[in-house]
């Protein structure tokens, strides 16, 4: 599983003209799912979504969690994180899981990040979504649960 981690003071998922999920300060999470997720990888991704230290401190160091600040957790399936762009100009996908175990995968995501004490709002599995983000630093994190980056 991968995920890109955006602090923000806030951000938006809209489909066809209509807010599908919205927070304040918190992180936007992109995620890609891809075959052999498991439990492991999703409860990986998740305890670093809640604890990654991306929110200043008093002193102005990267020392306070999304959980530790009160923020939100706005989740955006995005299979093009498992896009292989090496060979000719067209990106492969076939490291992205089927729509259905990835739509399973991110569900559970969603739910185990809400069981660290994190409120979480989500983009819309498999729709096109338009993201409107206000990136704060900025400070973008990506975060693998493969051996291999």
């Amino acid at each position: 599983m991968r995920a890109v981690v955006q602090r923000v003071t806030s951000a938006t998922v809209t489909v066809e003209g209509r807010v599908v999920g919205t927070i304040k300060a918190g992180v936007l999470v992109y995620v890609g799912t891809t075959h052999d997720d498991r439990a492991d990888d999703i409860a990986y991704v998740a305890n670093k979504i809640a604890s990654l230290r991306v929110f200043d401190d008093a002193d102005g160091r990267l020392s306070r969690s999304v959980r530790d600040v009160g923020g939100e957790v706005l989740l955006v399936s995005q299979f093009t994180l498992y896009g292989d762009c090496r060979r000719g100009r067209r990106p492969s996908f076939d490291k992205a899981a089927p729509p259905v175990a990835a739509k399973a995968v991110y569900e559970e995501l969603a739910d185990a990040v809400r069981g660290l004490g994190v409120p979480v709002r989500l983009g819309e599995f498999q729709a096109h979504m338009v993201v409107a983000s206000n990136n704060d630093g900025p400070v973008t994190l990506l975060i693998d649960s493969g051996k291999e980056f």
